[in-house]
């Protein structure tokens, strides 16, 4: 069951099948610490279980939606430590991966404001993805000197081809709404502060209609990401950890606590 006092870093709301899941951490721009990681780890899973639940809007609080990897000084966040559920830092990635493109119920991002690294990577692979005009994406992995290894590699091609997602995912590059739109990354664009309304007008429909059709639809679709998940995933996330252990990743996060631009060395 999709429970609040399972959760502190993401509230719950729910009413008439629809569940709006907010990621809570506005004083940071919603970036994912150690406590935030295992709880997206759970949470769709959550979702398929909670028989009150046919449709799900997950969206973030304040200024953004998500600014990926919280890399402050007490975030908590490290390579190959163990967290809140027990498990690494890549087996809990990779589990949210999994839960997310595993969950049948429909869910829909409402995006406002920033959705970077795993804050794209999480709402890319959510079922529609409303963006206020606000709204930039990109995988700024590189520029922490990461491998873009928790989802990326395996949405963005999806999404907007291979040769495209290269190219923003070696740049870091951010894009803006109206972009993402052209590109296919989004579905519509709203006028600031409209994508949440939006989104659960969404998320109220489809929770009205034939659940199995719906889900099954889903589902049958979600069976091509999953096995492009299954290729990429793996590697990709062992990538990630080796690139943790470089200087220039060590580089990154003392440049960003002292914010100040990397100087990288290929090290």
């Amino acid at each position: 069951m999709l429970r609040q006092e399972n959760y502190e870093t993401i509230t719950i709301e729910k009413s008439d099948g629809v569940a709006v899941l907010t990621l809570n951490r506005p004083e940071r721009l919603n970036a994912v610490n150690g406590a935030m990681h295992s709880e997206l780890s759970t949470l769709f899973d959550d979702i398929q279980r909670d028989g009150d639940v046919r449709a799900a809007v997950l969206t973030g609080a304040g200024r953004a939606f998500c600014a990926g990897g919280d890399f402050g000084t007490d975030s908590n966040m490290g390579s190959g430590m163990r967290l809140k559920s027990g498990l690494s830092l890549m087996q809990e990635a990779r589990r949210i991966v999994d839960s997310l493109l595993d969950l049948e119920k429909p869910v829909i991002a409402a995006v406002n404001g920033a959705a970077v690294g795993l804050g794209a990577t999480v709402a890319l692979h959510c079922d529609v993805v409303i963006a206020a005009r606000n709204a930039r994406f990109g995988d700024p992995h590189v520029k922490m000197g990461i491998t873009a290894g928790d989802g990326g590699a395996v949405i963005w091609p999806l999404l907007v081809g291979v040769n495209r997602a290269k190219y923003m995912l070696m740049t870091g590059d951010l894009v803006s709404a109206e972009e993402a739109l052209a590109m296919g990354l989004v579905n519509r664009v709203v006028d600031e502060g409209e994508a949440l309304a939006g989104a659960t007008v969404l998320a109220r429909r489809l929770a009205a209609g034939p659940a199995f059709a719906i889900q099954s639809s889903k589902t049958s679709v979600n069976k091509l990401l999953k096995a492009v998940s299954n290729l990429v995933l793996p590697l990709s996330l062992a990538l990630e950890e080796v690139s943790m252990t470089k200087e220039d990743h060590r580089e990154a996060v003392r440049a960003f606590q002292e914010k100040r631009e990397p100087r990288f060395t290929g090290r």
